[in-house]
C-alpha cells in the first residue's frame, strides 16, 4: 500500500501555468496531479492513453470531442485515447488528479 494524499493538492511551477507532477508509476496505469493557475493556458495535447480526471480544488471548464463542461471539485472525466481536450478559462487555481491507463508515455 501506497498513500497519495498529496495527488490532490494544487502544485506550481512560477515559470509555467501549468505543473505536471507524477506520484504512482506501476505495469498497468499511472497517476499524476496537473495544476493549471487561475488564468493560464492549458496546452496539452492528446495523449496515448485512456485517462481519467478528477477535479480536486479550483474552477474552470473543459472541453473534449466538442462539449464543454463546467468543472470544479468532485468533477470526474473519462477521456479516451488520441482525443483532443483541454481545460479553460480557468478561474480558481484547478488541481487534477489524473489517471493514465497504461501509464502515461510522455508523447
Amino acid at each position: 500500500m501506497r498513500s497519495l494524499n498529496s495527488a490532490a493538492a494544487f502544485t506550481a511551477d512560477p515559470s509555467s501555468d501549468t505543473h505536471w507532477v507524477e506520484h504512482l508509476r506501476v505495469e498497468s496505469l499511472s497517476l499524476g496531479t496537473y495544476s493549471i493557475r487561475a488564468g493560464g493556458l492549458d496546452t496539452q495535447v492528446p495523449h496515448h492513453e485512456d485517462e481519467v480526471y478528477v477535479v480536486t480544488a479550483g474552477s474552470g471548464w473543459f472541453e473534449a470531442a466538442g462539449e464543454q463542461l463546467q468543472v470544479g471539485p468532485g468533477s470526474t472525466i473519462f477521456v479516451p485515447a488520441h482525443e483532443e481536450h483541454r481545460f479553460f478559462d480557468v478561474t480558481e487555481d484547478l488541481a487534477v488528479i489524473v489517471l493514465f491507463a497504461p501509464p502515461e508515455s510522455g508523447d
